[in-house]
């Protein structure tokens, strides 16, 4: 698929109305909005947005859960000509107060009530952003010095659509639409610039890909990550998909949500999908109406994709592999490949993307051997927002992103992601990935979940330490623990098996669905000492 057709994301929220004039757009509580009425709610929030003194280019922060205001005030922000700048969730008001004021954010959209958090009150204990003019509250009380959503709205009368529309027209296809900050566990948040014809390109086929077709789309991925506001807000756009947002996730409301709303695509990253698979008494709930899953974000077990096959009744389970800097998506399997393919590889290059697999030196291996994943195409980067010199290090001068993860390519193209390179460890010599140890484990029936680091070892370097979910109604005690390592023993080579396992009764995820390593990392050391 060499084009979309629409080279910007106003185009498609114009063009979603025209073809999908009466299909539900966006379902949040008492909100159900066909897409012509969207479109014109996203309007009014883009004259709203000129009312208050956004020009094109502008960037105006986001920081809220997923709700039907996030999803207008970032289309109204496109459609005005700005530029969205997503905020994690779960960041504290000094990391928002870094991301605002490194890319000048003229306004903020939020929330005061979000899981017993403030996001205005943890903004003010630290220093404002000079250039952050107004804070909009989307939801909850509205401290003094900032401004209701229903206030900020009704500055739309001052502003013609005449007006409105002469400003959408402007915006190109080479335009920033997005500026979005990886998540920062090593240094400062980076912003990745990324502009609305790779994102409408990228995401159209991926909609393809993946088979997408007017489904009833369970939102459960942050609107601030690329699989929640591309993958999901405008692949919704892009296919007359219903936009179905749930703020936080637990097992017992997004299950109930799957009857109640005929839920058709649950996405999720594996760990999502794992803690459900691990609750106790599923049965009880009807997930007749499933159809499609999508996965990514880290290594899947093959075990995995049987299950959510065979007990959450998935009739097509679709992974893929991407990172920001490659506007959220590289590679995909097809939802019609063999089950093969899809439970053991994160697929091949979308259409129009290289991959190679990459050894230290730059030179491509041969297709079997391990190396780090590069990625060439339009869905790249333009570079991160005032550094140069980490885009240097990033986008070598063939124009190769350097994605930092380990992987091998088969014969087909298709890649399995092997590890993070800062993830592996190394026992006696050999490299260790913890990935697939973790996959190893799973086919281990009293494993509900599992997540290995890398600890130091006088005597061989390094050893894994396994954090451990049990399965219900399995036992936690020295014995398991000793019974598992024994297990382990005996299922792979003696370089990979953990030497230590731990059990917890959940693993630490970030707000994106991936398991914290950093923390269960700093965690197994100091159980150590």
């Amino acid at each position: 698929m060499a084009t979309a057709p629409w080279a910007t994301i106003p185009e498609l929220i114009d063009d979603a109305a025209v073809r999908f004039p009466e299909n539900e757009a966006m379902v949040d509580g008492d909100i159900r909005w066909n897409f012509v009425e969207f479109r014109d709610q996203i309007r009014t929030a883009a004259r709203a947005l000129m009312a208050s003194g956004i020009e094109k280019g502008d960037t105006v922060g986001v920081w809220a859960p997923n709700i039907w205001e996030w999803a207008v005030a970032a289309l109204g922000i496109h459609v005005a000509g700005g530029v969205v700048v997503p905020v994690n969730t779960r960041w504290k008001g000094r990391e928002a107060e870094y991301v605002l004021g490194n890319s000048s954010a003229k306004m903020l959209f939020t929330v005061t009530d979000f899981l017993d958090t403030d996001y205005v009150a943890a903004l003010r204990e630290v220093d404002l952003p000079a250039t952050l003019e107004e804070i909009v509250v989307m939801r909850g009380t509205v401290p003094d010095g900032t401004t209701s959503f229903t206030e900020f709205l009704a500055r739309a009368d001052s502003v013609s659509d005449d007006d409105r529309a002469a400003r959408t027209a402007s915006v190109t296809g080479d335009d920033l639409c997005h500026i979005m900050f990886t998540s920062g566990t090593t240094g400062d948040p980076k912003g990745a610039m990324l502009g609305h014809s790779a994102i409408c390109r990228a995401y159209l086929s991926w909609a393809s890909v993946i088979g997408l077709d007017q489904d009833r789309y369970l939102i459960i991925n942050p609107f601030f990550h690329s699989f929640g506001l591309n993958a999901g807000i405008l692949a919704c756009l892009m296919t007359g998909s219903t936009i179905i947002p749930h703020p936080v996730f637990d097992v017992p409301s997004v299950m109930n949500r799957i009857p109640e709303e005929h839920i058709s695509m649950l996405p999720g990253p594996p760990a999502i999908y794992q803690t459900i698979l691990n609750t106790e008494n599923l049965e009880q709930w009807d997930m007749s109406s499933l159809r499609l899953a999508v996965t990514g974000a880290a290594a899947i077990p093959v075990e995995m994709i049987v299950q959510m096959r065979e007990r959450l009744g998935f009739e097509k389970v679709v992974t893929g592999y991407g990172l920001t800097e490659s506007s959220g998506m590289a590679t995909m399997c097809r939802h019609d490949d063999d089950p093969e393919i899809i439970a053991k590889t994160s697929g091949r290059a979308v259409d129009d993307v290289e991959i190679e697999i990459h050894d230290p030196e730059g030179n491509e291996v041969a297709r079997g051997e391990p190396g780090e994943i590069v990625v060439r195409g339009y869905n790249v980067m333009k570079g991160y927002l005032n550094d140069p010199e980490k885009t240097a290090e990033t986008i070598d001068a063939d124009g190769w992103l350097h994605t930092g993860d380990i992987g091998v390519m088969d014969d087909g193209g298709n890649i399995d992601i092997t590890d993070r390179v800062k993830d592996m460890f190394i026992n006696g010599g050999f490299n260790a990935y913890p990935a697939e140890i973790e996959n190893l484990m799973m086919n281990h029936p009293e494993i509900g979940q599992v997540a290995v680091v890398g600890v130091p070892n006088e005597r061989v370097g390094e050893v894994g330490y396994a954090f451990v979910v049990p399965a219900p109604g399995a036992a936690r005690d020295e014995a398991a623990a000793a019974a598992l390592i024994n297990w382990c023993r005996a299922e792979m080579a003696n370089y990979k098996c953990p030497r230590h396992i731990e059990f917890l009764d959940e693993l630490p995820l970030n707000a994106s669905g991936k398991v914290l390593k950093y923390e269960l990392r700093d965690r197994a050391v100091a159980s150590l000492d």
